[in-house]
């Protein structure tokens, strides 16, 4: 039985430990207008469209791969500080100035969407769906941190960088934030939300059944010790 126990525990430990580190799948901003932002974000075997739009006011601009990388990281690092294992790609960005409310639309449901974020100095934001905070740090210039506030939101003391997570699944948020001279933004998923009644995919029960067959295995050979 003590063996048992401790093959339960080491399983339970390995599955928490797995489940605290996340990939997140990042937009591939591809094109823009003055007032849109559209891209793709891959996750495993799926591809999904992304739009970010405003309620009038224009974008200030969009990378869409080439030019400054503003996701660089010093310590603490705003973007693997957390849980999320990989920052933002170099070069995909959406950059605001003028305040107002912005869309996020998935083109399917997904589950767990972050916003990692660079430079919101001053700027607050308030959100459709509540969020948590994922990390802090010191980015591009120099640190600050995200105060949060009543009604899903925050505001940004300092240089302000760092990522927010959106626990659910969603195919939409908005939020409105406040002017600024410049800061950005990009959005990222922890999964595409299977379609309604779908199996799972093997790879999501990969760890389970793994646990299982390690206590099985365990339970055999303790049935094995007590009829030797």
């Amino acid at each position: 039985m003590r063996s048992f126990f401790i093959m339960s525990a080491a399983v339970a430990a390995f599955s928490a430990s797995a489940a605290n580190a996340v990939t997140v799948a990042w937009t591939d901003w591809q094109s823009s207008t003055t007032t849109t932002a559209s891209g793709q974000i891959t996750s495993g075997p799926n591809t999904l469209d992304v739009t970010f739009s405003t309620s009038g006011e224009a974008l200030n601009f969009v990378q869409t791969g080439t030019g400054t990388n503003y996701w660089t990281e010093g310590s603490p690092a705003p973007y693997t500080g957390g849980i999320v294992e990989n920052a933002p790609p170099a070069s995909e960005l959406i950059s605001l100035s003028a305040g107002g409310t912005k869309t996020i639309t998935f083109s399917q449901a997904v589950i767990n969407p972050y916003i990692a974020f660079v430079s919101w100095n001053g700027n607050s934001a308030t959100f459709s769906q509540p969020f948590e905070k994922i990390s802090e740090g010191l980015g591009f210039w120099g640190s600050g941190t995200f105060s949060l506030g009543a009604n899903n939101s925050f505001v940004g003391t300092g240089e302000a960088h760092g990522i927010l997570r959106f626990l659910g699944t969603f195919d939409t948020i908005s939020f409105t934030d406040t002017s600024e001279n410049w800061h950005g933004l990009t959005i990222g998923i922890g999964a595409v939300a299977p379609p309604s009644g779908a199996v799972p995919e093997p790879a999501s029960w990969a760890m389970l059944i793994a646990g299982f067959g390690l206590i099985g295995g365990a339970m055999r050979r303790r049935r094995a010790t007590l009829t030797a």
